[in-house]
């Protein structure tokens, strides 16, 4: 078998995993900062347009140490809540870096946002009403929703006929009207059609289809593509990566031929948010039983889908590595049929089914790949269990504990006694 991929990538730099659970305890994200800081630059070189910006969408992961880091990358970002604004200004960025892309808020959330600055997008007839009656003479962008979605899960497409998200084409003389009545002035469009796609083809549609729609429009200072970049989840299957270079040259040519024909240059941003940090981030988590069902051997761990719930609510695949009781990687020689489960009382406490894993035992350690976008992010209390702590590796190879773990205290420390 090829070397995995943290070997490849020397992701646990000057220590390993067995060390690292030493100092931290089981389970644990472990983040690599050199990584991260290379998603970021691929992002920004994307396409050659001058005013191009990469947003990065916090929802993937809001650790406030991985926020200042993309913020050092140059990138802004955009949230979703109240609470990621907040994050956000904690981590450095100025409100003029921030878009806020709400979804059916309340005016006091919306108000929230307003007062502190940041552009607001709405995604609705109604919050466009809403917002123009709290911020008469306003600027705010509008969210469309271009019929075209795609996605990993029926649970991620955000944009096409079954969807919540998003403006429809149809309904941009309702549009117009509203921003008159309460003298607003659109500054933007954004769409999002939905979540790891691996091709270029309907991202390149999408915007196609987003650049006709802006042409009702007058004096836009920016339009916003959206995300939903993938990444290969399934390396050990020797899944490709998305081809950025085809991606960005036919971005670069859309933008071109558009921005040629109409004699106008806004800026255009895009909305990665897994591709910036799913690869930096590894799960690990410990055996502690090894039992034998009818037709499989099931792997007993403590890492329920309170830590990581993606596989559970997505099926999503998350490639497994598995480090003996040294640290050091056992590779894939004698395989064996294997489901990993966690310690969440629910049958559905799947980090992985069925695989071809190596012979496991008690006390092995196992890292799951690709998971510091929408894990932590996602994380629970579920079962009164406790969170992980996160840990950096830094460029020096240095391990930084980023967030401690929880304590029963803080499973208290809202309760009014």
């Amino acid at each position: 078998m090829e070397s995995y991929y943290t070997e490849n990538t020397r992701f646990y730099g000057n220590t390993n995993p067995k060390r690292l659970l030493e100092k931290y305890g089981s389970p644990l994200y472990v983040y690599n900062e050199n990584i991260l800081r290379e998603r970021c630059r691929e992002m920004v070189k994307l396409v050659s347009y001058p005013k191009f910006r990469v947003c990065y969408s916090t929802k993937a992961n809001s650790n406030i140490h991985l926020l200042k880091i993309i913020h050092e990358e140059g990138l802004h970002a955009d949230a979703i809540s109240p609470g990621e604004i907040f994050f956000l200004q904690k981590a450095g960025f100025k409100p003029q870096e921030i878009f806020y892309i709400s979804n059916n808020v309340s005016p006091q959330e919306m108000e929230f946002a307003i007062e502190r600055g940041v552009t607001i997008s709405v995604d609705s007839i109604s919050q466009l009403k809403q917002y123009g009656a709290l911020n008469p003479g306003g600027k705010v962008a509008i969210r469309i929703n271009p019929g075209i979605g795609a996605g990993h899960s029926e649970k991620v497409v955000t944009a096409g006929n079954n969807t919540k998200f998003g403006i429809y084409p149809d309904l941009i003389p309702q549009v117009k009207r509203i921003l008159k009545e309460h003298n607003l002035k659109l500054v933007g469009i954004n769409q999002h059609i939905g979540s790891l796609f691996m091709e270029p083809t309907p991202y390149v549609e999408a915007a196609k289809t987003l650049l006709s729609i802006a042409e009702n429009f007058d004096e836009l200072e920016f339009i916003d593509f959206g995300g939903g970049f993938g990444i290969p989840y399934r390396k050990q299957e020797g899944e490709k990566r998305l081809d950025l270079k085809a991606l960005g040259e036919q971005l670069d040519e859309i933008i071109g031929s558009w921005t040629a024909k109409r004699g106008i240059y806004p800026t255009f941003q895009i909305e990665p948010g897994r591709y910036i940090v799913a690869e930096c981030g590894v799960l690990l988590g410990t055996v502690y039983a090894v039992k034998q069902g009818y037709n499989t051997t099931y792997v007993g761990t403590d890492l329920g889908f309170n830590v990581l719930i993606r596989p559970a609510m997505y099926n999503s695949h998350h490639d497994v590595e598995v480090y003996d009781e040294n640290g050091q990687p056992v590779k894939l020689n004698e395989r064996q049929n294997t489901t990993v489960v966690g310690n969440i009382c629910e049958s559905g406490d799947i980090i992985a089914k069925s695989r071809l894993l190596p012979k496991i035992k008690e006390g092995n350690i196992l890292g799951i790949m690709d998971a510091g976008a929408y894990g932590y992010s996602m994380a629970s209390n579920y079962n009164n269990r406790l969170r992980p702590a996160e840990v950096l590796i830094d460029k020096n190879g240095n391990d930084v504990l980023i967030r401690r773990r929880d304590t029963f205290d803080d499973l208290l420390s809202t309760f009014n006694f």
